[in-house]
């Protein structure tokens, strides 16, 4: 049986998923050691490495004045941003509440969508928007305790990536996904390489700590181009749900690695997300059948 783009989208979406946790869980271990500007540079010169040798040898290669095309650049841009903020919260909060916060991705996408995409989205879908945002709070949780400088840079995250996910989305077709991961990867590097002085400066590093980097170097190649496979595949509404496998692995992690132990608003807020997620997603397949239905 041929293989469906929705399917393949979302089988590359669980990959990407996949490799991005495990890559934050490797990135985590190291934060205690490292800066974000540090690790940023270090892990990216290792992956803008790897990336070129690829896109070499598939022929990916493309002028610099590419990375200047609008959705190139924003998308560029909308990475940086998102790695900055999420980096620094991962040294700030604890890996299972931080992967929760992050599963409330997809409804971005969606609003995003809705509001720069206009795709349709009914009053069902804005309040299933609504509920999920209601679950990070929980996440969260507002107060002394509760609403920190982390939590703050992990919903700002979430809405950086989700702006990269809309510019992939619409990215041109003539621009192969190597090319924009080889862009990401040199951007993210001299980014990182700006913010190492501001942010303490260079640290020494340790075989452990940079074995570490390497792995999740490849790791986020792996991620990467997967999830721009899958933003590239499938229908957005259909693929996006897929995060979600995200927070099993980051739960699994949480508990086994870093000696977490998720608490029930945690837990909750999570499952509020996902469900909003869930049945944003359900909306939409439907709302697709019946167009479908109505065309035929």
């Amino acid at each position: 049986m041929a293989m469906t783009e929705n399917t393949r989208g979302a089988m590359f979406m669980a990959l990407a998923m996949a490799s991005f946790t495990i890559n934050d869980a490797l990135v985590k271990s190291v934060t205690p050691f490292l800066n974000t500007g540090q690790i940023m540079f270090v892990r990216g010169l290792m992956t803008t490495v790897l990336i070129l040798f690829i896109a070499k040898h598939f022929g990916a290669l493309r002028p610099i004045k590419t990375l200047f095309r609008p959705l190139v650049l924003l998308r560029t841009l909308s990475e940086i941003a998102a790695s900055i903020m999420f980096l620094t919260a991962l040294g700030q909060v604890e890996f299972a509440s931080l992967s929760s916060v992050m599963q409330s991705l997809p409804l971005v996408v969606t609003l995003g969508a809705a509001l720069f995409l206009r795709e349709p989205v009914g009053w069902r879908r804005w309040t299933a928007i609504g509920v999920g945002f209601l679950g990070v709070l929980i996440i969260i949780r507002p107060g002394p305790d509760g609403f920190t400088v982390g939590a703050l840079l992990a919903i700002a995250s979430v809405f950086a990536t989700a702006c990269r996910d809309l510019a992939t989305r619409r990215m041109y077709a003539d621009v192969p996904s190597l090319t924009i991961t080889m862009f990401t990867a040199i951007a993210n590097t001299l980014f990182g390489a700006l913010l190492i002085a501001p942010l303490g400066g260079w640290q020494p590093m340790e075989w452990s700590v940079l074995g570490h980097l390497a792995i999740a170097s490849i790791l986020v190649l792996s991620g990467y181009q997967t999830v721009i496979f899958a933003m590239r595949s499938g229908e957005i509404s259909f693929v996006a749900p897929f995060r979600y496998t995200s927070l099993l692995w980051a739960l699994l992690i949480g508990v086994l690695v870093f000696g977490e132990k998720p608490d029930v608003w945690t837990l909750t807020g999570a499952a509020i997300v996902i469900a909003s997620g869930i049945y944003t997603f359900y909306r939409e397949r439907r709302r697709y059948l019946m167009k479908s239905a109505e065309d035929s």
